[in-house]
């Protein structure tokens, strides 16, 4: 693999990513959290309350949603970026939103803390190059059907265009599994390590699909060294225009919080003892 920005010097070669006064990829677990549309300013409202007050730190919602069926609900577009940039500001929060055309990234910036590239647009390199002209840190999700080498040449490319300031997202491949909504490599969190500086974070929401399994992936991705991970809550799952069986429920993503900081700092106490 001929990577040449982003490939990792030594065992101590870590960058962080700083997003206002967070640091992904320092000694904090960082928490990234909402809903995966954004429906309503009330919506969004009760979800930034629930993260504020669970102790997240990135408030998360979808503007734009790229969805398998044309039918489905596709997102409310720039006024659903008014909502998510009013709400975090209300509630001290940085906010992260996708991103899907490369003519829409100067517009995104405008409300955005953190830029996300999501899996359908992995190797979309028109706006893999935008993104990297962007002055806005770009979390960039694993393709679904994408080798660690395709996922790694993609950040390669935003990189190339002057920007470093990368997040690399696990959420998830696609395999013969049906059970779960995708296969979650949580092996790709050490080998991510071994291989390139960047932070990297795991979206155990997206990576299985399904509710009850979410708090059990992500406490193996922090056992696995993570930095960070990506949930989806919402007010009333059941109601949800997009992803309502994987999104948390407000207490659950609470419950969730304290045990995934408690079991972050017990393995960052057996590191330390080593």
């Amino acid at each position: 693999m001929k990577l040449r920005l982003i490939n990792k010097k030594d065992n101590n070669d870590y960058k962080t990513v700083r997003v206002g006064n967070i640091e992904i990829g320092g000694e904090q677990l960082i928490m990234m959290a909402g809903p995966c549309a954004i429906e309503s300013k009330e919506q969004m409202l009760a979800s930034a309350k629930a993260v504020k007050e669970a102790g997240g730190h990135i408030l998360r919602g979808g503007a734009f949603k790229p969805r398998t069926s044309p039918y489905s609900f596709q997102g409310l577009g720039e006024e659903g970026l008014e909502i998510l940039k009013e709400v975090g500001e209300h509630y001290q929060l940085p906010v992260i939103s996708e991103v899907m055309d490369p003519r829409d990234v100067e517009m995104i910036s405008r409300y955005v803390d953190v830029i996300q590239i999501g899996t359908r647009n992995m190797q979309n390199f028109s706006l893999l190059k935008e993104a990297g002209r962007a002055n806005k840190p770009i979390l960039l999700k694993r393709g679904m059907a994408a080798t660690i080498e395709d996922w790694l040449m993609a950040a390669e490319y935003i990189a190339a265009e002057g920007n470093q300031d990368i997040i690399l997202c696990e959420r998830g491949i696609r395999t013969f599994e049906n059970y779960t909504r995708n296969t979650l490599d949580i092996a790709a969190v050490p080998i991510i390590k071994s291989l390139t500086y960047l932070p990297i974070i795991v979206d155990p929401s997206h990576g299985t699909g399904r509710r009850e399994l979410v708090a059990p992936m992500a406490k193996a991705a922090i056992a696995a060294g993570v930095d960070g991970l990506m949930v989806e809550i919402h007010p009333s799952p059941c109601d949800a225009l997009s992803d309502g069986p994987q999104s948390l429920e407000l207490p659950e993503f609470a419950d969730l919080m304290v045990e995934t900081q408690e079991l972050h700092k017990m393995i960052k106490n057996v590191h330390y003892l080593k």
